[in-house]
Parts: C-alpha cells; structure tokens; sequence
C-alpha cells in the first residue's frame, strides 16, 4: 500500500486492531476450551477411584464411555483448530 493509500485508511485502524485482537482472544479461548488435558487428568482419577473401590464397575464404564466420547471430540476439534478449519 502507498503512502496515499494508509493516510486516508488511517480512521479505520483501531477497528482493523480491535478485530484483530477480538480474533485472537476467540482462538485462545478455543484452544483452551478444546484442550483434551482436563479428560485425560478425570480419566486417570476415574481409574483410581475404581482401583480404590470407591466407585463400581458399572459406574467406571458409564463415566470411562461418557469421557472417552469427550476426548475424541475434544482431539477432533483441536486438529481442526489446528488447521483452521472449523
């Protein structure tokens, strides 16, 4: 762009950093919503609880299938964010 060109676009510039900035918070907030971290922790307490007999078998499988479905959801997710294909 010329000199011309960013003298009269100049008005618009807090608007083009304001997008820019909004952008970027939503991407960071998408990558820490979809971060597959907090699954595995829940999955390896779920473990300990049932080796611990706190919980029973049925209720492992239950929540172990509920968690597995948001782990690979969640690492979906994250190769699309990765790629930037939403």
């Amino acid at each position: 762009m010329g000199l011309i060109t960013h003298l009269l676009t100049l008005p618009l510039a807090p608007v083009r950093g304001t997008a820019w900035v909004l952008d970027q918070v939503l991407l960071t907030a998408e990558r820490e919503c979809c971060d597959p971290e907090p699954v595995r922790r829940q999955l390896a307490d779920l473990e300990r609880q049932l080796v611990d007999g706190r919980i029973t078998d049925e209720e492992f499988d239950r929540r172990e299938d509920e968690l597995l479905d948001r782990l690979a959801w969640l690492e979906v997710r994250q190769r699309r964010l990765r790629t930037n294909d939403p």
